[in-house]
């Protein structure tokens, strides 16, 4: 099964808890504090391939989880940093905020790299609160918590040249007989059901071709396979348009070539420019003579300037056509990468403060910056505690918490703390 587009769940590992501990030993009589940081959360990260041509894998392991950081330890030990989750993905793959439909990232070369989500910092040990008025420090830092979010992931097939035409006209087979893919051929529409990539070789050189399934008409709108695979061929720097020249479905060869090219235009205006090779597929089914009417006939149609007859059943004409895309690959630059559209995908909320008043009568206060400033505080050191109340007074929590109703005696809840106000 193909799959080109999928939406996963993805999360970097929270920072490992700072150690509250004291060095204590026989020939240490006076051992201060030794309590280590806590190590950093695992990083999500995206990695390309080229191993990969599809986001099957995808299709049923949806979440992905980068490991917290280990907490500290005693003697100034700092926690182990959390392991990466490394993701495989296709080269090609696009990655997209689903929220705002944004590209956060193109990974168009292989082995390239995308950090979506980085890891929480880990939490001070108590070693690290010493100081010349605060010589023993009970108390630690819990590590940063982060928040898991969706991804949106989309494979443009990365080649050099696509092959485009109606279903039939024998793409599928052309490619078999040209590259070293294997792809599934029968005789009948949409035998291709996903992109077949190929490596080419020529002149001592390869270029990679894709075969996209067949195109119809109404294909730009959705109709048929067409809408779902256009995206794969916007990348090529080639397009060659195969033609059945023999019309041996019954089709025109005229109209097939002319509705294919409207297709492509009403997909993208971009897509429509890029340059094409016209070759003549099936010409083994015809005699000289109506070979040669009907290509002119075609040629005065279409008002095409260039154009190759091949036949791969009888291997005709082959060679002259991996030649010819060859030089005009020379010509022709690689498409860029998509534009990154947005950044800051893995910022975190270190602002935001809401005041919330239950139906039990306590109150709740929430958001990034109170989250930040709870990490920080511990209840049982009554330093720690009076400067999270000063802060809390400073930030202007405790004029919104009154706004909501706020009396002396009420509970108030932040995070794990839960505390008595007193006017």
């Amino acid at each position: 099964m193909f799959l080109d587009r999928v939406k996963i769940f993805i999360k970097a590992g929270n920072g490992g808890k700072g150690s509250t501990s004291f060095l204590r030993t026989k020939l240490t009589m006076k051992g201060g504090p030794d309590g280590g940081d806590g190590g950093r959360g695992g990083h999500v990260i995206f990695r390309a391939t080229n191993e990969m041509n599809t986001l099957y894998s995808f299709r049923f392991k949806k979440k992905f989880v980068a490991e917290n950081g280990e907490d500290g330890h005693q003697k100034n030990q700092t926690g182990k940093n959390g392991k990466d989750e490394i993701i495989l993905v296709p080269t090609g793959t696009v990655l997209i905020n689903p929220k705002t439909d944004k590209i956060l990232a193109d990974l168009s070369e292989d082995g390239q790299e995308f950090v979506a989500l980085r890891g929480g910092v880990g939490g001070h040990g108590n070693a690290y609160y010493r100081s010349s008025i605060k010589q023993a420090p009970s108390f630690s830092q819990v590590g940063e918590a982060v928040e898991g979010k969706e991804i949106l992931l989309e494979l443009k097939t990365i080649a050099d040249v696509g092959l485009v035409g109606f279903p039939n006209v024998g793409k599928s087979t052309l490619l078999s007989v040209i590259s070293n893919a294997n792809p599934k051929i029968a005789n009948y529409p949409f035998t291709t059901i996903y992109p077949n990539l190929g490596v080419c070789e020529v002149l001592g050189e390869t270029f990679v071709v894709a075969d996209i399934p067949g195109l119809i008409e109404g294909a730009s709108e959705g109709l048929g396979l067409g809408h779902h695979f256009l995206k794969h061929v916007e990348r090529v720097r080639l397009i060659v348009h195969l033609v059945d020249i023999s019309e041996s479905e019954g089709r025109s060869a005229t109209s097939d070539y002319e509705t294919i090219n409207r297709e492509l235009e009403k997909y993208s205006g971009e897509l429509s420019k890029t340059k094409q090779i016209v070759v003549f597929s099936k010409c083994d089914l015809l005699e000289k003579d109506e070979l040669e009417k009907r290509i002119k006939n075609f040629v005065e149609k279409t008002k095409i300037k260039q154009y190759l007859c091949i036949s791969s059943y009888s291997r005709t004409g082959l060679e002259e056509l991996k030649k010819t895309i060859l030089e005009n690959l020379k010509k022709i630059p690689k498409k860029p990468p998509l534009k990154v559209e947005e950044t800051g995908f893995d910022k975190k909320d270190i602002s935001s403060i809401e005041v919330i008043r239950h139906d039990n009568g306590t109150f709740e206060v929430r958001g990034g910056r109170i989250e930040s400033l709870a990490r920080g505080v511990v209840i049982s050191d009554p330093r720690s505690f009076a400067y999270f109340q000063t802060t809390l007074k400073e930030m202007g929590v405790i004029d919104m918490l009154k706004e909501k109703g706020l009396k002396s005696g009420d509970t108030v809840l932040i995070k794990d703390i839960e505390f008595e106000y007193t006017d």
